[in-house]
């Protein structure tokens, strides 16, 4: 903990307060303690249980993810609030749990919005990886429905959805272009030079584009 407070900065705090982190360690810095302690689960463990956004990233970079139980992965999620530390959960840890897809189906059903939205997560990973079983028009369903009033969390993690689920299946995309042009969520997202729009059709286009020009 000492050694996290010694990298922290100002600078780097006001940038992640922005997105709603609190926390002020360089993240490449923070990856560079990680390489040097490898994987230590009951260190991972005591740093979770500090609270600290800093030592919780960390602690998520150190940790064997199959070593948690389904329970307290979802104890953690709901106690993940801070963005990085909810993104890092899902991606760097429960995507490679056993119980992935039980959560997956929990969390897709829970009435908080960004508990739903790890379920989200975990379902845009299915549509792109392992699709067999999805039921992809029922997904677009609830998207055309529920996207455009949900959350910024869940919202963003539902377009993602619809996203890949137009770039990855072509029976579907014209369905979920129709649905992003209808919705029109995020087509005014500022957007940096050379960087692919977050608003659906534009998203969907230019991937496939890419795809079939490689």
């Amino acid at each position: 903990m000492d050694e996290l407070a010694a990298l922290e900065d100002p600078k780097a705090r006001a940038v992640n307060e922005k997105h709603g982190d609190d926390h002020g360690v360089n993240l490449g810095k923070l990856r560079a303690v990680a390489k040097r302690l490898k994987t230590q689960q009951d260190l991972a463990r005591e740093l979770w249980a500090t609270g600290d956004t800093a030592a919780r990233l960390l602690a998520l970079l150190v940790c064997r993810p199959k070593a948690f139980d389904r329970a307290e992965l979802d104890t953690m999620l709901r106690d993940a609030r801070t963005p990085k530390v909810h993104d890092w959960l899902v991606n760097y840890v429960v995507k490679k749990s056993t119980h992935a897809e039980e959560l997956r189906l929990a969390w897709l059903a829970d009435p908080d919005p960004v508990v739903a939205s790890a379920g989200w997560a975990l379902t845009t990973e299915r549509a792109a990886k392992k699709p067999e079983g999805l039921d992809l028009d029922g997904l677009l369903d609830v998207i055309e429905a529920d996207m455009k009033d949900a959350p910024d969390r869940l919202q963003w993690a539902m377009n993602h959805c619809l996203a890949q689920i137009g770039i990855d299946h072509p029976g579907h995309r014209p369905r979920a272009l129709a649905i992003g042009e209808r919705l029109e969520v995020l087509k005014d997202y500022p957007t940096p030079p050379n960087c692919t729009s977050p608003y659906a059709p534009t998203w969907i286009t230019e991937i496939v584009r890419r795809r079939e020009s490689a």
